[in-house]
């Protein structure tokens, strides 16, 4: 069964302990982007994109009712990262420098994406969706279903991207500089 092992190594002087994390994968994403280059960099920015994750049999079961929803929340392993991340990145949509958790930087600590999708259908054991801002061969970790009572936040603040145009995610290109 195909996995993903992610390790946090901590180092002080009272402990000197690894904690392991085993994901299992329960799919791969397929998409047509095959490199790093100018893929959106939302799912908003990829809406006429399509692709799909195709689940393991083992696991295709678990779709039963997904195609119900209108819009499902894609985990999948950022796996053609290079190793390493930047606490302090340049996100695509700046100039400026912030911290790795207040951007959506592919290249994090656990080199794990989300991307929020629209349900096309489901079949055979695959979700074909909309908005494919995510490599082609993504290992995939889970399937969530959107929930529009829960997961919408009417009064939700962007941070930094608040001073930014409103189309920007819509707009904006990968480029080399997380190759």
């Amino acid at each position: 069964m195909p996995m993903v092992h992610l390790v946090h190594k901590e180092n002080s002087m009272e402990t000197n302990t690894e904690k392991n994390v085993t994901l299992t994968l329960i799919g791969t994403i397929h998409t047509p982007h095959s490199t790093l280059d100018n893929i959106p960099v939302q799912p908003v920015g990829g809406a006429a994109i399509e692709g799909y994750a195709e689940l393991f049999p083992e696991y295709a079961e678990g779709l039963t009712d997904l195609d119900g929803f209108s819009h499902a929340m894609l985990i999948f392993h950022l796996h053609r990262m290079k190793p390493g991340f930047d606490l302090m990145p340049i996100p695509f949509m700046d100039d400026k420098p912030h911290g790795v958790f207040a951007t959506r930087s592919p290249r994090r600590p656990a080199a794990i994406g989300v991307s929020t999708v629209r349900v096309k259908r489901v079949e055979n054991g695959r979700l074909y969706f909309s908005g494919a801002d995510m490599l082609d061969g993504s290992p995939l970790i889970d399937i969530k279903p959107f929930f529009k009572h829960v997961d919408n936040q009417p009064d939700a603040v962007s941070g930094w991207l608040e001073e930014k145009e409103d189309n920007i995610v819509k707009t904006h290109r990968s480029d080399a500089r997380f190759a």
